[in-house]
């Protein structure tokens, strides 16, 4: 099972960024970066913003499922 929050984090962390600057690329507030690392799914259109905030494809993660 894909825990894409976690993935996030990870990525977010391994990128040396800080929840601040990814709430701002993705023009959100900062509670609400915490509250997507503690999601186990999310819309495709936040993902697709996170993607290219981070420069990283998250869909990778779901093709690998198939």
């Amino acid at each position: 099972m894909i825990h894409i929050g976690k993935i996030i984090e990870e990525e977010m962390r391994r990128q040396e960024r800080t929840p601040a600057w990814l709430a701002r690329k993705i023009n959100c507030a900062r509670p609400n970066v915490y509250y997507i690392f503690r999601q186990d799914s999310l819309n495709t259109d936040l993902l697709l913003r996170i993607s290219q905030a981070l420069s990283h494809d998250f869909f990778q993660y779901y093709s690998k499922e198939v």
